[in-house]
């Protein structure tokens, strides 16, 4: 059974609980998703089942093909399953395959925050406040390493561009499944913007 959906972020919300305390949720529309592919390890060398979200305006050709009897479906992601059996192209996938008390994990992509600062990016302390040190405030200091290796190491922390990248949020919470509005509420917040795709799937990690 595909462990999964897609969906897109409708945005964020509060609900109360039973003791009246405030929770933020983050709503999103969950499927419904068909199941386009079945792929097995005779075949592709691994087993998943590939699902498809959303309505696409037009497709290529070899997509038409791809998708043929199934709809036009503007986004396709695989999902890793232990035993194909049971899954078939054109089944459904919706919200029913979660209930509240669910621990999920939610990928999409983180917003977009251009170009900024080691204080702002790596959260750096900056340079002295006094003794005349009128331009270090936010400045990184030294980076290199004197003669050896005579060169700055990849992933050293230094100024870039910011956010816009995959980030998954771990063990979210599931608030409420409705199928019959396609809407999954999480308490918590998912990565990206507003109407950005994530991808939803129970944790495997407790």
């Amino acid at each position: 059974m595909v462990q999964g959906i897609i969906g897109r972020k409708l945005g964020m919300g509060q609900i109360f609980t039973d003791k009246g305390k405030a929770e933020g949720v983050t709503a999103i529309e969950a499927g419904p998703c068909v199941v386009t592919q079945v792929k097995t390890t005779a075949k592709e060398g691994y087993i998943a089942a590939q699902l498809g979200f959303g309505e696409a305006k037009r497709l290529s050709s070899p997509q038409r093909g791809h998708l043929k009897g199934l709809g036009q479906f503007k986004y396709l992601r695989e999902f890793r399953v232990a035993d194909s059996e049971g899954i078939k192209v054109g089944d459904k996938v919706d919200v029913s395959l979660f209930k509240p008390g669910d621990l999920v994990d939610i990928t999409g992509v983180s917003k977009g925050k251009g170009f900024a600062g080691v204080v702002k990016r790596h959260h750096f302390a900056g340079g002295p406040k006094t003794h005349g040190q009128s331009d270090r405030h936010r400045a990184p200091g030294a980076i290199g390493s004197t003669t050896s290796p005579g060169r700055v190491l990849k992933g050293m922390r230094m100024a870039g561009h910011m956010g816009n990248s995959r980030v998954t949020a771990r063990h979210l919470e599931v608030y409420e499944a409705d199928p019959a509005r396609n809407l999954l509420l999480v308490k918590g917040a998912a990565p990206g913007a507003k109407n950005g795709l994530l991808v939803i799937k129970k944790s495997e990690r407790k």
